[in-house]
């Protein structure tokens, strides 16, 4: 069973476009990024054409000698034994960081080529352009995959609940809808949004299958510390990924390096750390004390909060049996209500928000989970995974800055009060829309 990814339609649009330039899809291992390009050429193409830089590594040999376009071309038409013409075959490089020289040939195909439509993708593609060597700037347009976010897991799931919730106002849900949105809630919680693991549950409605499928993801992420990493850096890496299951458990939200080995410095561990971000296994959201735009400009580097990529990944990693998400009367009950901030950053990144940032005040004793820039706004967001709505963090924050809207993300239901809007955890995907109305309400008023 495939889930439908929104990423689509930007695919569209790029091919489209009468400017386009080769395509670089980004994004974690094992998020989806071959089958969308595959399932985007067999929609929009007469025809694909796909090569993998991993698999049949003489393909490489072509871009050795020359970066013609034509010769490239005229080459990769005879390996796939068909004919690759302009406009109507979509050409796949997968794991193209393979192949650096293939990867610096995406700028020829722009200047000189434009009219073949080159798609390129790769499941460490952000950490071989981290190192920026013979990287095209300025000459790929750059789209990111995530997991499937809940919005497209429910599509899946419940379409029809899923249209439906796409037209609600402003006012609380009834009771059959938070029901059912809460268990599929639940599922997307468990397994995550990893394509292949998502599908399997939805097929099977089989536990232990999908378990095991998931496992097979966060082994191949470990295959690749072996794989990629120098071997004097494998140690340090392994750490700090198997201590983030740790630091969740910890009343202190950011993260700190001395958890990860005793002793240990930012200096020591910071390069492993970076391998990490640029392979999208991990998201670091960073602390700001003064909430002004543009938040970038007043971030903390030394202070931050490190998360995973996907829900299900980091339920597996910290060891956390199925049936509690599943079961449990309290959904969240594991870490602290990290995993619900988990979650509600999955789904931001999703949404191609950015920057996500955290503010705490300079004695630490206020934080709020999350601030974005919304238009011309600031935005401070709470996330309650307990029955406790109670903030004084964010009453710190509200009563010091006086934010036109702030949003808290909990269980609780649907409303808008006194510029405060909760928003259900169920409903996240619905979180561009909610603000619309929220802020032609306050408008209004």
């Amino acid at each position: 069973m495939s889930i439908d990814r929104f990423l689509l339609q930007d695919l569209v649009r790029w091919k489209d476009s009468p400017h386009r330039k080769p395509l670089i899809l980004k994004g974690v291992r094992q998020c989806g990024k071959t089958w969308l390009l595959q399932h985007f050429g067999q929609l929009h193409f007469e025809d694909t054409a796909y090569f993998n830089f991993e698999h049949d590594k003489d393909i490489a040999n072509f871009f050795e000698g020359t970066y013609n376009p034509s010769q490239i071309v005229t080459q990769l038409s005879a390996v796939a034994g068909k004919q690759i013409l302009p406009q109507k075959t979509l050409v796949i490089f997968d794991e193209i960081q393979a192949c650096p020289r293939a990867l610096g040939s995406l700028k020829y195909f722009c200047e000189d080529a434009p009219e073949y439509a080159i798609a390129a993708a790769g499941s460490l593609l952000g950490v071989a352009l981290a190192s920026k060597e013979g990287f095209p700037v300025g000459k790929v347009h750059i789209l990111n995959l995530t997991p499937c976010s809940f919005k497209e897991y429910l599509y899946a799931s419940a379409p029809m609940l899923a249209k439906y919730i796409e037209t609600i106002p402003l006012e609380p849900l009834q009771a059959p809808f938070t029901s059912r949105l809460t268990n599929c809630l639940r599922e997307y919680l468990t397994f995550g949004g990893m394509p292949a693991v998502a599908s399997t549950f939805l097929e099977t409605r089989n536990l232990d299958e999908t378990e095991v499928v998931l496992a097979d993801v966060l082994e191949s992420y470990q295959k690749d510390f072996l794989k990629h990493i120098p071997v004097r850096d494998i140690p340090k890496l392994t750490m700090i990924w198997q201590s983030i299951p740790v630091q969740f458990a910890r009343e202190n939200k950011r993260f700190i390096f001395s958890e990860v080995r005793k002793g240990a410095r930012a200096k020591d561990l910071e390069d492993a750390l970076q391998w990490l971000l640029n392979a999208s296994m991990v998201s670091q959201v960073k602390q700001v004390e003064k909430p002004e735009m543009p938040l970038r400009a007043y971030e903390n580097r030394k202070l931050f909060k490190l998360y995973t990529s996907d829900v299900g990944i980091l339920r597996r990693l910290a060891d956390v049996p199925v049936d509690v998400p599943l079961n449990s009367p309290d959904i969240f009950s594991e870490f602290n209500g990290r995993i619900a901030e988990n979650y509600v950053l999955e789904q931001l990144a999703a949404m191609n928000i950015s920057p996500i940032c955290y503010w705490s005040n300079p004695t630490g004793q206020a934080e709020v989970d999350f601030l974005i820039q919304w238009e011309r706004d600031i935005i401070p967001i709470e996330v309650k995974s307990g029955l406790n709505l109670n903030s004084q963090s964010l009453k710190t924050y509200r009563k010091k800055y006086s934010p036109k809207l702030a949003v808290r993300f909990s269980m609780q239901n649907l409303k808008l009060d006194d510029g405060l809007l909760n928003i259900p955890l169920y409903l996240m995907g619905e979180f561009p829309r909610l603000m619309e109305l929220a802020q032609e309400h306050l408008q209004s008023c």
